[in-house]
């Protein structure tokens, strides 16, 4: 259910607002964005913005997933630098992920750019499937929609976190 189906006679604005709570308490919220008949779903940061760092987005994966992925890898980012385009990392208790940059952000996280403008960076967090396929690959099993890569691929680089 979305938070304003949860808080009926609420405005997009008390939902900023509920939005900028999150994000001067624990630095970031996560927008999560249910499936519909053709796209996956998604999920993606608002917040990190202002810290100066890229918001991350995934796609076509369940959203409690989806955000507890997302939480993990901002931690880091929060406190280290952002992963580059192409680095794929063994993501400890999770799955393995590769860096991608967004190439229109606007376009995908609409309450990020609802509160920061459209010249906000973003990077998508790609996710293997459970054989270690990727969304690119011959055999990929993802949910249903796949999982859009909304960027172009950057060279692979290995790293381990």
């Amino acid at each position: 259910m979305c938070w304003e189906c949860d808080h009926p006679g609420s405005t997009r604005s008390d939902y900023l607002h509920y939005l900028s709570g999150l994000i001067a308490e624990f630095g970031w919220a996560v927008q999560g964005v249910e499936r519909d008949r053709i796209h996956p779903p998604w999920a993606y940061t608002v917040g990190l913005t202002l810290h100066g760092r890229p918001e991350l987005v995934v796609t076509g994966m369940p959203l409690r997933r989806a955000a507890g992925l997302l939480n993990e890898v901002a931690g880091h980012v929060m406190h280290a630098e952002a992963p580059d385009p192409g680095d794929q990392i063994a993501w400890r208790g999770g799955p393995s992920i590769e860096i991608v940059k967004v190439a229109e952000p606007p376009a995908h996280l609409v309450m990020a750019v609802e509160m920061f403008g459209t010249d906000l960076r973003a990077l998508q967090v790609v996710h293997a499937d459970d054989r270690g396929h990727w969304p690119w690959d011959v055999g990929y099993r993802g949910v249903r929609g796949g999982q859009p890569v909304l960027g172009v691929r950057a060279a692979r680089r290995r790293r381990v976190a």
